[in-house]
């Protein structure tokens, strides 16, 4: 089915402005919502002269607060009359090596993406279960497929429960009109990376932006974007031995 309402978390920067952009081109109405309002009022004027057609809906968010989560999410169904599609994006990396003073970065970064994730779920389950359709989006990473050492280590164990969180919401609505992907970029160059100089097959945002709404318009269960290569080292992460990963790393 076409799903003319989408709505973006994270959306003031990086991947999730990226797809906005995208689905704006594309004539999708959207629901956005992020920490920085001055953020979202500059990319609500850009979408609107991108596309006069569309109507872009922004409210501030912090996922963390968790209450405030279910209202907005509650907020844009009634502004839109109903929601066709939500994408789980806002997430963070601060972190360090488990072990030396980081902590609370570290925890920081666990309960961002995978706690405020949970939550985020939770609300926008509840609206597709309520009008008995919708499509779910969680944005995972390919790190998720394996541990990975410093900033990296809380960050890429909180999207692996992301990937697992999804697929049991999957499971759960399986054979429902209710569809649920995990999208797993590769390395896109984006705020959470942009300090970081030797990162393998790295694309540019828009590139990357490009890719994850192809993917995610497709409604598969679960993707790697870009296609190339990450479609195919998906299949060779998971044996490579811990010397090559601490290289990716």
């Amino acid at each position: 089915m076409k799903r003319t309402n989408i709505l973006i978390t994270g959306a003031s920067s990086g991947l999730g402005k990226g797809m906005a952009i995208e689905f704006a081109k594309q004539g999708y109405n959207l629901a956005l919502c992020a920490r920085r309002e001055d953020r979202l009022i500059e990319l609500k004027q850009q979408l609107e002269t991108i596309n006069p057609d569309i109507k872009v809906f922004i409210n501030t968010l912090d996922v963390n607060q968790h209450d405030d989560v279910f209202t907005v999410f509650k907020f844009f169904y009634q502004q839109m009359a109903g929601l066709d599609r939500v994408i789980i994006n806002a997430g963070m990396g601060r972190g360090a090596s488990i072990g030396t003073g980081y902590f609370e970065a570290n925890k920081q970064t666990a309960e961002t993406n995978f706690i405020a994730a949970l939550a985020q779920a939770e609300a926008a389950m509840e609206i597709f279960r309520e009008q008995n359709h919708g499509h779910l989006v969680t944005i995972s990473s390919i790190s998720a497929l394996r541990g990975f050492r410093r900033a990296l280590t809380s960050y890429a164990a909180s999207k692996s429960a992301i990937s697992t969180l999804t697929e049991g919401i999957r499971v759960d609505v399986l054979n429902t009109p209710i569809k649920v992907s995990c999208i797993h970029p590769g390395f896109i160059r984006s705020e959470i990376n942009e300090k970081v100089e030797k990162v393998p097959f790295i694309v540019d945002l828009e590139t990357g932006s490009k890719a994850l709404v192809t993917a995610i318009n497709k409604e598969q269960g679960t993707s790697y974007v870009p296609n190339w290569p990450w479609s195919f080292v998906r299949w060779i992460m998971p044996i490579m031995p811990l010397s090559m990963l601490r290289k990716m790393s």
